[in-house]
């Protein structure tokens, strides 16, 4: 009986711990993604101030959540990366994402035309796959967690980050051979696991498409 008690005083305890937005994460069913494979690194780039917004969005918020089935699936990634370098691990910038914080990006990018702003940001009327937790951004470390050279930063705005333009721009010289096979290799490894990639972000991966989210799941707010 004592025991029982200690222990439901430990995990009220580690509830209160935690953060607004995690608890709303947890409720909804969205797990922490070193929970299915303590190998993937995290580095959730809204919660610090190195990212396009200037500004810590997350407060709190330093784990990663996604849906079961795509923290299942990105475990397959992480071990289909091993298998080719086990010197490599997936780093994740960003999982799921608050519509709330979905918003402060937004605004953000106001100056720029609805349409154009839509190529960085999801509308978060519509709801971005991140919403879902459906969407993880990330990219490949070393064990010691020193990302690989991509050719552009996280959240980079422009050319230089669409995987369909990287012929052109390796030809160019924009980018070399090394940053290519480094993108095309996060591509196969998460493709491999079920995951879709976009044609102007090296780093952004879906789980689900927004329609088979939307039907599934419902949006973290």
């Amino acid at each position: 009986m004592r025991y029982s008690f200690f222990l439901l005083l430990h995990l009220s305890c580690q509830l209160f711990a935690q953060g607004k937005l995690e608890r709303a994460m947890i409720r909804q069913g969205l797990v922490d993604i070193q929970t299915v494979d303590r190998t993937i690194l995290v580095d959730l780039k809204y919660s610090t101030t190195d990212n396009f917004v200037g500004k810590d969005v997350y407060d709190d918020l330093t784990r990663a959540y996604l849906q079961p089935m795509a923290a299942k699936k990105l475990a397959k990634a992480s071990g289909f990366l091993q298998q080719k370098n086990p010197d490599f691990r997936l780093l994740v910038y960003d999982a799921t994402r608050p519509r709330s914080a979905q918003w402060d990006l937004w605004k953000t990018l106001s100056h720029l035309p609805v349409n154009e702003r839509g190529k960085y940001v999801s509308n978060p009327r519509n709801g971005s796959v991140h919403n879902y937790g459906c969407a993880v951004d990330l990219t490949i470390a070393t064990k010691a967690g020193k990302p690989l050279d991509m050719g552009t930063k996280f959240d980079y705005f422009g050319e230089l980050a669409y995987p369909e333009k990287e012929d052109q721009l390796l030809k160019q010289g924009k980018l070399t051979r090394k940053q290519v096979e480094n993108r095309r290799l996060l591509r196969s490894v998460m493709q491999k696991a079920g995951f879709s990639s976009l044609k102007t972000e090296w780093w952004h991966f879906n789980a689900l498409s927004r329609a088979e989210a939307r039907k599934a799941y419902k949006i973290v707010e």
